[in-house]
């Protein structure tokens, strides 16, 4: 992992969401600097040769790269408490959020940091930091009439992946400025409620 990264951010969310729900899943954490460049070295490219993280080194089998793939895999050896969702719609509508979260707010929010002021110097890229907040935009209103009712997560009234990755995607789009309060204030509410939970604070935190 890398810290504030977005993608391995929300695997260690859902962890920690696990763990406040009961279950705690053994996991021992290795720090890939990017600032150092650690992201291309031999050693973690035999991990995954994409070079990026998050990277699960599952013992006696291959690796697996991506981070939803990662908590689905999670999922399925430890399925209760459930970060899914109970029936089939309940999991659905639950998938259905996670992937507005992935698409409109954690990947557009981090091609628009890296646009505008990325923390590992890539150059601004105006065009494409116009386009990204275009589409972090719409993401940001879908959430805030979400939350307009005042819930406490984004399916009701317990976590699940979608808040893990919406958590995760908000937190690194604070690299580029992002202002909840002007552009979603009932979305900030909640970011600043789910960001005051103690089980959480470690990993927004670094």
């Amino acid at each position: 992992y890398f810290p504030f990264a977005p993608n391995p951010t929300r695997v260690r969310l859902y962890l920690a969401e696990k763990e406040e729900s009961g279950l705690r899943i053994p996991m021992e954490l290795r720090l890939v600097d990017f600032r150092k460049g650690e992201q291309n070295a031999a050693e973690h490219l035999r991990r995954n040769r994409f070079g990026s993280v998050p990277v699960l080194e599952v013992p006696g089998g291959p690796t697996l790269t991506e981070s939803l793939t990662i908590i689905e895999y999670l999922e399925e050896l430890h399925p209760e408490p459930s970060m899914l969702g109970g029936d089939a719609d309940d999991r659905a509508r639950t998938r259905q959020c996670e992937r507005i979260a992935e698409t409109r707010v954690l990947n557009a929010g981090a091609r628009w940091v890296h646009a505008s002021n990325s923390p590992l110097g890539a150059p601004p890229s105006p065009p494409i930091a116009e386009a990204s907040w275009e589409t972090l935009a719409t993401g940001l209103r879908f959430f805030e009439d979400l939350f307009a009712d005042g819930r406490r997560f984004v399916r009701g009234d317990r976590a699940t992946v979608a808040d893990c990755t919406l958590a995760a995607g908000l937190n690194f789009a604070r690299f580029g400025g992002l202002d909840l309060a002007q552009h979603a204030p009932a979305l900030r509410r909640w970011d600043e409620t789910y960001r005051a939970r103690a089980c959480v604070q470690p990993v927004l935190g670094g």
